[in-house]
């Protein structure tokens, strides 16, 4: 089955359904990002450099800079030696400037290749972090071993209540969409793979019993014809050398690699999958599901036998259903490349030509922009009002090549205004003729062999290919002078999504299904509520294509896949028609197909004959969701799990596969297969194009995770079948989108990545430079968590609870209640599936609130000074922050959280093995305390404010400002006099001495201001410091921004429209707006005015 399939536009067209640029990530999550990919993303925590990235400096740095840092990094040596020996071992100063020039010294130097010491399936041995591979962030030492374990623990398969069924917190199960055997993942696979297991892992750490159920899917005409190319290529053997069985056995070897190939892949993406209940679509219970369901079918008259037009591909020797031809649209004379034929064929013109009408010296003429077609006219059709030919109607004109005449007819479907006002009548091979041609009963004449060259009914032309006799048709009605002219001619060019060869339609006895009832069936479950298609625009699809579709043809002429288990009675002494479904017996075995024929031919003499056509790929994966689950057997997985979830797949597969599954899942179960869909993006390249291998912009997930060199990304593409000009388009595609190859970014940034770009909406477009800063953010992490285990105790046990002890300081309160809410929001996200919401929360909870905030201010209350039981409450407050940070982002980053997760110490009674099995954390409405956060924002604007003066006057961190504080209100100055400890250690080095105004109104003199809010103001003294003439100016010109930023704002509060149409709280936050900026405007006048005076003086 095709996952993330093109969406049949032509290859690199920007295109889709949901097409444009790609989601937008938040101002500060894009900041953040594209500034970590280029710095150093440690933060203000311990040094350490991100050493999976080892190689980075050599790229990016010339060799002069390189050689600099070399001699800069030896001065540094050599001073802090001196400095030892001067000062004695027990100068920290020295020590430090020792250590810091000892990382310089070896910052190039690379590391070894890193050997894994856990035997496979045993829990991972946990090196110490000063060890050479756990200084810093790597992603292959972090996301090695870990996988075994889980599996070989069982730690994905579902658990159940000790009465067999699921837990009280109820069930959640996804099957996973298969993916086509043919081939490598792509990152097409990756996308629904992480938001999948982003699901399956929350859901579980809920408490729900889950199952995330693999699979491949046979694909039979991908793999089938993968096969016999590989098979000519290597043995210059068909199948039909090899014979059906032989070959059957070949394709099952090479699925085999194949398989092993694909699902290694998803382990190393850290899918936790239940590999114990893995599944293939043609596994024996699913051949079993395939078998009982067309037999059902076709005892109920449902499927059926039926002689018909069919999409034929001359290239695959198939026929294929209607969604698996893709329509070209030309605008005239075009030329096309077609399988088979060494030169290009033209398409987009009409032909006109005559045919001579018999008994009379007429001619008739008519048009049509497959000449060769005219092989198999039976008929001539004009419209009945049509007073050019009414006395033609009921003659006969003759066909020039074959001896055929073929009568003039009326009909009212002919548009007397189009072309000539006479239609040629080709039933066989056109679906429009084929309906005329059953109404005024036509002949049908098949001019094509299934190779795609003419047949016996073509007199001369026999044993000509298709295209070729299309040229000599077009001769011979010149040479006979028939043929009139030809034109340029707007048309549609049915394509084989597969092969890209011309579709034919032609007759052939095949199976069908009546599709009407079961579409009917299959729009109500949804418009009932039964089953949630997110998002809106994916459900109007499915309307829509349900509203109108037609009965499905389920042969196919192939020999891998499911074989019909069909029979023809070939009764001895009687020809018997294939396309007579009177003739034919189905059963679930041949004896029960015996039974049947001698209850329906008794006493007639027969024997029985199997169709060797097989069945469409998408009537197995169509029974997916079940027959996964043991259907047709009554199992316990099918009783307790059943129906699935949720079906996570991308749009472009709504039609082949999530339809189909409503459908006969509705009809073989009774109950609907999922509750709901969630309709994911396509994978773009980073010019919006979608992936092709010929344009060199398919990317193995595999090589982002573990990196790779320009030039091994250039090999891999002459591994394919790429032409030199195809080749030659790919490699310039790789040197311009990745100069300096793909850099490792591990299996956590590759999910998290995707997962943040998901939002319903467009479609995504691939960076390897975002995936890249969330490998940096990965790093964040990791450090934030080395910092915290360095500071706590080596007996540090955490308390038995998150409960508040009374004893929290106010940064505590603040951090406690970021957590809370930032696990009510993660939730509330999950629930609505706006992944990209959820990673942004979770973003901002640990980069901003927990590290560049908290962990910060923890940093003044852990060292000496404070009391035990502030150093106990600000330890246990750190340990819970950072545990429940951990979980929180588990589901999208399972291999770093797992590492360190594993390094933290338990809370008493807690005897949990794994994080995949810890609780996911939940709000807690006593941690929540909107007062405490109002009050610790207040402290972080002040720091904010103070960072920003001392910077914009070039204050360096030399510890030589003063600051002082104006409070206007009481409650402002109750918290910041109590929390100037705080404050000064968030306002940075360049801080020497921090007080709180006396007098709320006064105004120190000789410094400059920042207003931060309608409540306090920052003063910096700068008598002595700065020019005074060029900050007048600097902050007249920001007075007049901020006056017209007062102006505007009044002009919105005082709005009497304003007034009467917005709600109470939304004016209040407006009216804030306005007394913040007129604070600012103050502060401003008082700036300058003092300035003025400084320099007077």
């Amino acid at each position: 089955m095709a996952l993330n399939a093109a969406s049949h536009n032509p290859t690199g067209e920007k295109t889709g359904p949901i097409s444009g640029p790609p989601p937008a990530l938040s101002t500060e999550a894009t900041a953040a990002l594209l500034g970590n990919s280029q710095n150093d993303a440690l933060g203000q925590q311990e040094g350490g450099q991100d050493g999976g990235d080892k190689d980075e400096g050599k790229k990016m740095k010339s060799e002069k800079e390189l050689e600099r840092e070399r001699k800069k990094a030896e001065k540094a040596k050599k001073f802090a030696e001196k400095q030892s020996k001067t000062s004695g071992p027990t100068t920290a100063l020295s020590k430090n400037k020792e250590k810091k020039a000892k990382q310089e010294a070896t910052k190039d130097e690379p590391l070894p290749e890193y050997v894994e010491e856990t035997p496979p399936g045993e829990k991972k041995i946990l090196k110490p972090l000063d060890d050479q591979f756990h200084k810093a962030y790597i992603p292959k030492v972090v996301e090695s071993a870990w996988y075994a374990w889980w599996e070989k623990e069982g730690f994905f398969e579902p658990e159940f209540g000790p009465d067999g069924k699921v837990k009280g917190e109820g069930y959640f199960s996804i099957p996973e969409p298969p993916p086509n055997v043919t081939g490598n993942l792509h990152m097409g696979h990756a996308l629904p793979n992480a938001l999948q297991d982003c699901l399956i892992r929350w859901s579980r750490m809920k408490g729900k019993t889950t199952l995330w159920l693999p699979g491949c899917d046979h694909a039979g005409i991908s793999t089938q014809s993968v096969v016999e190319n590989m098979l000519w290529r290597r043995q210059k053997k068909t199948r039909y050398d090899l014979g059906r069985e032989k070959f059957v056995e070949t394709v099952w070897d090479w699925k085999e690699d194949y398989h092993k190939k694909i699902n290694s892949v998803l382990r190393r993406m850290g899918g936790s999958f239940d590999w114990t209940r893995e599944a293939f679509t043609m596994d024996e219970n699913l051949s079993a599901a395939v078998t009982e369901t067309f037999v059902q079918l076709h005892e109920e008259g449902i499927i059926y036998r039926a002689n018909r037009l069919v999409n034929w591909c001359v290239k695959l020797n198939t026929a294929l259903s209607n969604l698996e031809v893709d329509n070209k649209e030309l605008e005239g004379r075009t030329l096309l490349d077609v399988p088979g034929y060494d030169r290009k064929v033209e398409f987009g013109v009409i032909t006109h030509f005559q045919y001579e009408v018999e008994g009379t010296d007429e001619k008739i003429e008519v048009a049509t922009t497959r000449p060769e077609t005219m092989l198999g006219d039976t008929g001539i059709a004009v419209h009945p009002k049509d007073e050019r030919y009414k006395h033609l109607v009921g003659k006969k004109a003759r066909h020039p090549f074959v001896n055929r005449l073929l009568p003039i007819f009326t009909d009212e479907y002919v548009d007397p205004e189009f072309g000539t006002g006479a239609v040629k009548i080709t039933p066989a091979h056109d679906p429009n003729d084929f309906a005329l041609g059953q109404r005024h009963n036509l002949e049908f004449i098949n001019i094509l062999n299934d190779n795609g060259t003419m047949n016996r009914n073509t007199g001369d032309f026999e044993g000509i290919k298709r295209f070729d006799a299309r040229y000599k048709v077009i001769d011979a009605l010149k040479a006979k002078g028939l043929h009139v002219k030809w034109e340029h001619n707007p048309m549609t060019v049915p394509l084989c999504s597969k092969s890209k060869d011309v579709i034919e339609p032609i007759m052939r006895p095949q199976w069908w299904m009546k599709m009407r009832d079961l579409a009917d069936a299959a729009i109500k479950a949804v418009k009932d509520g039964e089953i949630k298609i997110r998002p809106e625009s994916a459900e109007k699809s499915y309307f829509r294509w349900l509203e109108d579709i037609n009965d499905w043809c389920l042969s196919r002429q192939l020999w891998w896949g499911h074989q019909a288990p069909a029979y023809f009675v070939d009764i001895e002494g009687q020809y018997g028609d294939d396309s007579d479904g009177e003739l034919w017996v189905t059963g679930r075995t041949l004896e029960a197909a015996e039974e049947k024929a001698k209850a329906k031919f008794p006493g007639k003499k027969y024997t029985l004959r199997r169709d060797p056509d097989v069945l469409d790929t998408w009537f197995s994966s169509g029974q997916w969701p079940y027959s996964t689950l043991g259907w047709p057997k009554k199992t316990h997985d099918l009783e307790t799990l059943y129906p699935t979830s949720v079906l996570e797949t991308g749009w472009d597969i709504l039609f082949f596969w999530v339809a189909r599954m409503v459908m006969l899942g509705i009809k073989m179960t009774g109950q609907v297969p999922f509750r709901e869909v969630y309709c994911h993006a396509l994978v773009r390249d980073s010019e919006g194009r979608k992936m092709s291998k010929s344009l060199g912009n398919v990317i193995d997930p595999v090589d982002v995770m573990e990196g790779i060199e320009l030039e091994t990304l250039h090999d891999k593409l002459k591994l394919g079948n790429l032409d030199p000009k195809e080749l030659a388009t790919a490699t310039k595609f790789q040197k311009t989108a990745f100069p300096d190859g793909i850099p490792e970014c591990g299996a956590d940034a590759l999910r998290f990545s995707l997962v943040s770009y998901t939002t319903g909406g467009s479609d995504i477009n691939f960076d390897i430079r975002v995936m890249h800063g969330y490998r940096r953010f990965c790093n964040k992490i990791y450090q934030a968590t080395k910092y915290v285990l360095g500071k706590l105790p080596p007996d540090f046990t955490p308390a038995a609870t998150s409960a508040l002890t009374g004893h929290e300081s106010l940064a505590e309160r603040w951090i406690l209640h970021k957590m809370t809410h930032a696990a009510k929001d993660m939730n509330a996200a999950l629930v609505a599936r706006e992944f990209s919401q959820a990673t942004s929360t979770i973003y901002q909870y640990w980069y901003t609130a927990l590290c560049d905030v908290y962990i910060e201010n923890s940093k003044a209350i852990l060292q000496d000074g404070s009391t035990p039981t502030e150093q106990a409450s600000a330890q246990n407050t750190l340990y819970t922050a950072l545990e429940s940070a951990l979980t929180m982002i588990h589901p999208f980053m399972p291999f770093l959280t797992e590492e360190l997760w594993q390094r933290l110490p338990r809370r008493p009674a807690d005897q949990t093995r794994t994080i995949l099995r810890a609780a996911y954390p939940t709000y807690n409405p006593a941690l929540s305390s909107p007062h405490h956060e109002q009050a610790y924002d207040l402290l972080l604007s002040i720091s904010k404010a103070i960072r920003s003066l001392t910077a914009a006057y070039n204050l360096k961190e030399d510890a030589s400002a003063t600051i002082h504080l104006q409070l206007s209100t009481p409650q402002a100055r109750q918290t910041c006099t109590a929390q100037l400890p705080a404050i000064r250690a968030l306002s940075g080095k360049a801080v020497a001495h921090i007080s709180v105004l006396d007098d709320p109104a006064a105004s120190p003199a000789g410094c400059v201001v920042s207003a931060v809010d309608a409540s306090a103001a920052v003063f910096l003294q700068v008598r002595g410091k700065v020019d005074f003439e060029a900050e007048i100016a600097k902050a007249q010109a920001k007075l007049v921004k901020a006056s017209e930023g007062v102006r505007k704002q009044r002009a919105i509060v005082e709005d009497e429209g304003y007034r009467r149409k917005v709600e109470a709280g939304v004016q209040e936050g407006e009216r804030r707006k306005l007394r913040d900026l007129e604070a600012e405007c103050r502060g401003l006048e008082e700036s300058v005015g003092q300035f003025e005076r400084l320099r007077l003086e």
